[in-house]
């Protein structure tokens, strides 16, 4: 498919579809503070290190929903994004989300001979916090992990190193999945290191990878998202 303006795979479709779940998270964490995602670099930047107090953070949230409609309402006018599209992202995210842990374990027990032993964080958190810090998993982590390290390690890869494009993508894959599963063990609230786990989240990191290259940033995010939800949340 092409990767036209109403195509997910297209960035600045994906970031419009992302918004809702990143304003929500913006939101939420007014209720969960000082508890954050760890990826979150945003919240961080205005609140410890700008010093931002919650009315000037609540007049940025507002300025950036504005922005942001006035963004879309001129796009719509151009007819360069269409709606619709959100809906079948979102149910393709889920359908990812509810199997892809089972086809991981799968993968672990039968070919890899692992114990796919996965420990679960905020497990003395209540429900809204657990909420809140799902959705921005999917939000901070795809945006750090996938669209900031695994495309930007590729790109370094291949243009300033040279490599094959194939030994590139490969090399950004591998980078950015141990990446990502060893910062799941950063204190102060990462989780005790076990090679399960680490297996597991690495493993993780590669399908977060492949939805984001092949189904684009918005899938990635929302299957994050989901995933964390049902593992944190509903499981």
């Amino acid at each position: 498919m092409a990767d036209t303006a109403n195509n997910p795979r297209n960035l600045l479709t994906s970031l419009i579809l992302v918004f809702p779940l990143f304003i929500v998270y913006q939101v939420g964490v007014l209720f969960t503070l000082p508890i954050l995602n760890g990826a979150d670099f945003v919240t961080t930047l205005l609140f410890a290190t700008l010093g931002l107090t919650l009315k000037g953070y609540l007049v940025f949230l507002a300025s950036v929903v504005l922005g942001f409609v006035l963004a879309l309402a001129l796009l719509k006018r151009t007819q360069q994004f269409n709606g619709k599209v959100f809906l079948p992202v979102v149910l393709e995210s889920a359908v990812y989300a509810l199997t892809m842990g089972s086809v991981i374990v799968l993968l672990m027990t039968k070919v890899l001979g692992i114990s796919p032993t996965l420990a679960v964080g905020l497990p003395e958190q209540g429900f809204l916090t657990r909420l809140v810090m799902s959705l921005g998993a999917g939000v901070y982590e795809e945006s750090v992990f996938r669209l900031g390290l695994l495309s930007g390690s590729i790109a370094v890869f291949d243009r300033a190193l040279r490599m094959n494009r194939w030994a590139a993508v490969v090399g950004g894959f591998a980078l950015s999945s141990v990446v990502f599963s060893l910062a799941h063990y950063l204190p102060p609230m990462g989780d005790p290191f076990g090679f399960g786990s680490f297996t597991f989240r690495v493993l993780a990191g590669v399908v977060f990878g492949a939805l984001y290259k092949l189904r684009g940033f918005a899938v990635a995010v929302y299957t994050h998202a989901f995933y964390d939800v049902f593992v944190l949340v509903v499981h």
